[in-house]
């Protein structure tokens, strides 16, 4: 499938990210395909519910075009301002023009360690992964600008939460931006 990235993020502000691969998981499996938001940035829906799709969002594999970082910003942590933090376990693939013109981000939530990990496992548990396609589509569907939902899928593999086993899961984002405040 042709996703069409434009990279503008990776090539005019290379500083702000560290090139990063995601990890491969088990057994990836589409749990979550949003299809409408698929049609408005030209990707196929049924392609993403396939197995070579659920390879793409769980972060197995990494679609043409795509120059996966994890993005870096500043900000405070345990009461102190820290210059050089960033995303632990997620990995912006790139950037897709939509039906409508505007530039998207998409990235992946759970996709791995990154160099910013500071000790986490960079996985995400399937509980917040649903949550968070549940409540981003909820605010999309009220009008509410938000990070949406573009798919998801389990991994097959185990995360420990609290000192237990929950299923793993990656969610594959979109947004206008994925910049913060701390970015710049």
């Amino acid at each position: 499938m042709d996703w069409h990235f434009d990279n503008t993020y990776v090539r005019e502000l290379p500083w702000l990210g560290a090139a990063m691969q995601p990890i491969a998981v088990a057994q990836p499996r589409i749990i979550y395909v949003g299809e409408q938001l698929a049609h408005e940035l030209r990707l196929d829906p049924a392609w993403l519910a396939s197995e070579a799709g659920a390879q793409v969002v769980a972060g197995s594999a990494v679609p043409e075009g795509a120059e996966p970082i994890s993005q870096a910003y500043a900000g405070h942590q345990f009461g102190y301002f820290s210059p050089r933090l960033g995303d632990g376990r997620a990995h912006l693939l790139g950037e897709v023009v939509d039906v409508e013109g505007r530039r998207r981000d998409i990235a992946l939530k759970g996709s791995g360690r990154t160099v910013f990990s500071r000790g986490g496992d960079g996985r995400a548990a399937i509980g917040p992964i649903l949550r968070e396609v549940l409540v981003s589509e909820a605010m999309a569907a009220i009008g509410v600008r938000t990070t949406r939902a573009l798919a998801a899928a389990e991994t097959g593999e185990h995360v420990w939460r609290d000192g237990r086993p929950e299923r793993g899961a990656v969610l594959m984002r979109v947004a206008d931006s994925h910049l913060r405040v701390g970015t710049l």
